[in-house]
């Protein structure tokens, strides 16, 4: 039977990478409702960071920030 430590040193890199796009995730919703940008396209970067969570951050942080907002 493993111990609680080992189950969570298993899953740690896992978790931990979760932990990252989720806090990513979270900071680029916050900084594009921050924004100047039009509802509409406030509305399409979100959906597009929600269904597509690692490329939706990285083609937001690239590509959907205006430079007003950077």
């Amino acid at each position: 039977m493993l111990l609680l430590a080992e189950l969570l040193e298993l899953n740690l890199p896992n978790s931990l990478g979760g932990l990252i796009v989720l806090v990513l995730d979270i900071v680029a919703i916050v900084s594009l409702l921050s924004g100047t940008g039009s509802v509409s396209h406030k509305v399409l970067w979100i959906l597009l960071i929600i269904i597509f969570p690692c490329l939706g951050v990285l083609l937001y942080f690239l590509f959907g920030r205006s430079p007003q907002d950077a």
